[in-house]
């Protein structure tokens, strides 16, 4: 087997497989390429919220992978299930056989982290993927239609709160997204009870919402959600969750908030090294599952394997540990596919090109290191920035046609409820 013609396996189809395979098949050669997904689509994750609050579809932020790899004769796609990874043989296992391979890079994501209360997940689920979008879409929305219900009877009025937990870009942007559903789109669309009644609480154990913002961005962020009516509660830990309320404790009182519906946003953990690479004593995990890789993204002892994006756990000059976003995937794809070319840098260093989190219509938080600002300027660069970063042209098309929209009608179209069963 030459250097030009390898068999190349990626596992994950996120921004890190995505962007090296495209790296590998630019840089020539005959490479054979297996990408493996247990999905059939690429999902643009930072817009999960908008489908979570209604104001985007699934398929605006899902892209088929055999579409974008159609032309390319030497990209095999297989939706499959990765059992186990042995180094030791080169050798990956799905579920229908083995598959020996030259080079290896696993970028498969992270999981939700309940941190040891896993039962919360039924009445907190996570926003990962599009299943959990559309079930937060219908949990919110049905919350909606069951206190119109409610109103009908003399009955005391059911409290209507929304909890969303975790300080970071997700809640904030959840938080801003879920304000705007309630106090424009839902507006006047019921007739016995005030959407705008909905109260949203945002929880976050640190100091501050935004870890690792500047503070002056923390507080324009913080502006922007209570103008939208969002309560923001810091330095609160979650003690429990049960079925139609939270047990939250600060430092001087443990309290209770009444709410169907309470959003996961607060951590994470790389499952996929527990399960399946851990099995292998030569290879080191951290303590949140991620593994741990050398200066040029492999594993030491096992050169032709490359752990990426927010599965690697990765430090930078600065002895920081690099934070599972989207550019730094597309980064670390890049260069181990320019690495097994030989065309890489001795060693990866990751180029911050900056940090935004969008709270609502108009209000955006950017983060450029000398440069910081918030307002409506940032909030057109993220739109810009997002929309650059969706693959597909109609991706691109639909989600500007539609936020084109929902600026000026603020009427989102993606109302819908979808359920397992239906009770008539």
């Amino acid at each position: 087997m030459t250097k030009e013609n390898q068999h190349i396996i990626i596992i994950g189809a996120g921004f890190g497989g995505i962007y090296a395979a495209k790296e590998i098949l630019k840089g020539g050669g005959n490479h054979r390429i297996t990408l493996i997904d247990l999905r059939n689509y690429h999902l643009f994750q930072p817009l999960l919220y908008q489908v979570a609050t209604a104001q985007l579809s699934p398929e605006d932020i899902a892209y088929p992978v055999r579409e974008i790899f159609k032309k390319n004769k030497n990209v095999t796609i297989l939706k499959e299930r990765v059992k186990s990874v042995d180094p030791e043989r080169n050798c990956v296992l799905v579920e229908c056989g083995e598959l020996k391979y030259d080079k290896l890079i696993i970028s498969v994501g992270v999981a939700p982290d309940y941190f040891g209360n896993e039962s919360w997940r039924e009445y907190a689920p996570p926003l990962k993927t599009l299943e959990d979008a559309l079930e937060i879409r219908s949990r919110i929305l049905n919350v909606f239609e069951r206190a119109e219900s409610e109103a009908l009877h003399p009955c005391d009025e059911n409290p209507l709160n929304l909890v969303i937990i975790g300080g970071g870009p997700t809640g904030i942007e959840l938080s801003g997204a879920l304000a705007e559903l309630r106090k424009y789109t839902l507006k006047n669309e019921f007739r016995k009870i005030d959407a705008e009644r909905a109260k949203i609480y945002l929880i976050e154990a640190g100091e501050n919402i935004l870890p690792g913002f500047p503070e002056q961005l923390i507080k324009a962020a913080e502006e922007s959600l209570r103008k939208l009516d969002v309560t923001i509660l810091t330095k609160t830990f979650v003690t429990n969750i049960e079925k139609d309320r939270l047990e939250i404790k600060t430092a001087e009182s443990t309290k209770y908030i009444e709410s169907k519906v309470v959003i996961w946003a607060a951590g994470v953990k790389a499952k996929f090294g527990e399960n399946i690479l851990s099995r292998n004593n030569k290879i080191k995990i951290d303590r949140k599952g991620r593994v741990k890789v050398n200066n040029n993204l492999a594993l030491d002892g096992y050169e032709n394997v490359y752990v990426i994006g927010d599965f690697a756990a990765f430090a930078d000059a600065n002895k920081k540990q690099l934070p599972g976003t989207a550019p730094v995937a597309m980064q670390q794809g890049i260069y181990a596919a320019k690495h097994i070319l030989g065309k890489a840098a001795p060693e990866f260093k990751y180029f911050n090109k900056g940090s935004l989190a969008v709270i609502g219509r108009n209000a955006a938080v950017a983060d450029f290191g000398k440069f910081r600002f918030a307002g409506f300027f940032a909030w057109v660069l993220w739109i810009f920035v997002h929309i650059g970063y969706l693959v597909g042209f109609n991706n691109r098309f639909f989600v500007l046609s539609k936020w084109s929209v929902n600026y000026f009608l603020r009427k989102p179209a993606a109302r819908i409820i979808l359920t397992a069963k239906t009770v008539l």
